[in-house]
């Protein structure tokens, strides 16, 4: 048998070449990281003392927002201390831990926005039988589905990620633990590993897609032969920060894992990684606040009933 050696631990390179701005950076992704934590747990309080948000579009939203909640905080905070540090070590276990937690949160956001596309289509396209379709049971359903079948999806690939042997080198060119760099690392038979995760893409990925195309063609169809331009705009209104979410989201997954992302790119799929890890669980507590009148409402009221009691 040849001797090899054991890697216990992997080393994090980050982003190179940004030790003179790694200051800004560090306090910039900070300041997102903050921003989206206190932004989804705003939005979770507000759905849940609030009785006026009771319909099925703030329940699903509200899962979203603790899915982006874990899904950001999973990599953020070690990710400071890759930039602060200019590179860390993580021992093989977390890494293992850090892919798994993040393709869970990943997949579990891709299924409850298929799950919201589809609440859009019958609010809109079936309005009538909204109500006696989308009861509690089938809310609950939908979202338990979304969590169990994320997880159901993912462990495939984490066994599979734990039969891997890693025996040089140790060093993973991002600034956290994705399932390319392990593939790269490992002196294992990983044809197994990149055949499940082809697979897996599929209903993560490729079938949430479809579907969210087909509900907005037949939702915009709807949407187009409403008479007055009143109720177009009103009707589009419920669906456009759902749709925002959605464009971001898959448009940057699209490019990081289904468009084939060369060597030389590698810089170019750590800012497309960046943009689905940071910036996007950022943005989404913002176009929904924004974009959503009730919230804003509620949020206005709440603002201004703790500005009375503070004087």
């Amino acid at each position: 048998m040849e001797n090899t050696t054991t890697v216990t631990d992997f080393f994090l390179l980050g982003f190179e070449g940004l030790q003179r701005c790694k200051f800004v950076l560090f306090v910039l992704v900070l300041m997102i990281y903050v921003g989206t934590v206190v932004g989804n747990l705003v939005i979770i309080a507000l759905i849940s003392l609030s009785h006026f948000f009771n319909s099925p579009m703030y329940f699903f939203l509200r899962h979203l927002s603790f899915c982006d909640i874990m899904f950001t905080t999973n990599i953020v905070p070690n990710m400071l201390r890759v930039i602060l540090e200019e590179g860390s070590k993580i021992s093989i276990p977390g890494c293992v831990a850090q892919y798994h937690i993040f393709g869970f949160s990943a997949s579990t956001e891709s299924f409850l926005l298929t799950v919201m596309s589809f609440d859009r289509y019958l609010a809109i396209c079936n309005p009538l039988h909204y109500n006696a379709i989308m009861d509690l049971k089938l809310q609950f359903y939908l979202v338990t589905s979304s969590w169990m079948l994320s997880l159901m999806v993912t462990i495939v690939s984490l066994v599979l990620i734990c039969m891997l042997h890693f025996c040089g080198p140790d060093v993973i060119n991002h600034f956290f633990c994705d399932v390319a760099p392990l593939i790269d690392l490992s002196c294992s038979d990983t044809s197994m590993l990149e055949m499940e995760i082809y697979v897996s893409s599929v209903p993560i990925v490729l079938l949430p897609f479809l579907f969210i195309t087909g509900t907005y063609i037949s939702i915009f169809v709807a949407i187009m032969r409403i008479p007055s331009t009143t109720g177009r705009q009103k009707a589009f209104s419920t669906c456009s920060s759902h749709l925002i979410v959605v464009c971001m989201y898959f448009g940057t997954l699209f490019a990081v894992y289904v468009v084939p992302i060369r060597e030389t790119s590698r810089e170019v799929n750590k800012i497309l990684s960046l943009l689905y890890t940071v910036v996007t669980p950022f943005f989404n507590p913002i176009i929904y606040s924004l974009r959503n009148q009730d919230i804003r409402v509620v949020l206005e009221k709440h603002i201004c009933r703790r500005n009375i009691n503070d004087k």
